[in-house]
């Protein structure tokens, strides 16, 4: 009989992040994420649930609300400076400045744009305001251990850096 998702199933998963719209991929992550079904784990009950009685090679989409995830955008969180007043090493798009604010809490600020006058940086999540689906692809289930279904996860699931290199 073939597996299928259900309590106590660790489940291997490869997803992406997709743009609604535009069905830019924002994030592709290639190397497995594991978690055992019907226990505490990094994915939120709304893509538990609908991985409930799934199969290797199924492929789900899941919309999420980013504005619930990650609050609505806030234009006050955008700043453009003259590009002499920021140092060489930030003038790049994707480049992630940490500042701190009055009270000495670090929030981080992407370079979002620059050209040879000025940058500008975004203290919001990329994903605010934005329409994405989570693409998940199942790609093994089988029963946890005891031990996995008390972490919620595959024992031993940090991959190396050299794994993650090699499985791309």
């Amino acid at each position: 009989m073939k597996e299928f998702i259900e309590k106590n199933k660790l489940v291997e998963l490869r997803y992406e992040v997709v743009d609604k719209k535009t069905e830019d991929v924002f994030t592709s992550i290639e190397y497995p994420i594991a978690y055992v079904q019907g226990t505490e784990s990094m994915l939120s009950d709304e893509v538990t649930n609908q991985l409930e009685g799934r199969f290797i090679g199924d492929i789900i989409k899941v919309p999420i609300d980013c504005d619930t995830l990650y609050g609505p955008r806030d234009e006050t969180l955008v700043f453009t400076d003259k590009i002499e007043n920021v140092p060489e090493e930030f003038h790049q798009v994707g480049t992630t400045i940490t500042m701190e604010n009055s009270k000495g809490e670090p929030k981080n600020f992407i370079v979002t744009r620059f050209d040879d006058k000025t940058l500008t940086v975004d203290g919001n999540n990329p994903l605010c305001g934005r329409e994405v689906v989570f693409k998940l692809e199942v790609l093994n289930i089988r029963d946890a251990t005891d031990e996995e279904i008390a972490l919620g996860g595959k024992v031993g699931a940090d991959p190396s850096l050299d794994e993650i290199m090699n499985n791309k």
